[in-house]
């Protein structure tokens, strides 16, 4: 699994980043947190996770999610997890 380190802070500089290292085969995407989890951190989540598609796996460094596991057994085929506050 090739994974991505995303720095980016404005969600459109995130799924612009995103979008960019899926065409280059990154499977797994990790975002720097900025806002502790908390609302900035979300749409960043989001702008990621639908940049990089429902077979990638998107994650807040550093935070993790009880959801998180269901989707990772539910059969989805993708995972994606986030802080949840």
């Amino acid at each position: 699994m090739t994974s991505a380190f995303i720095v980016a802070r404005r969600p459109a500089d995130v799924a612009r980043e995103v979008e960019r290292q899926r065409k280059s085969g990154c499977t797994r995407f990790v975002l720097r947190p900025f806002d502790d989890g908390a609302m900035l951190d979300q749409e960043r989540l989001g702008a990621a996770r639908y940049a990089a598609g429902l077979q990638a796996e998107v994650e807040l460094e550093g935070h993790s999610s009880p959801a998180a596991k269901s989707v990772e057994g539910s059969g989805v085929g993708a995972t994606h997890v986030a802080a949840v506050r």
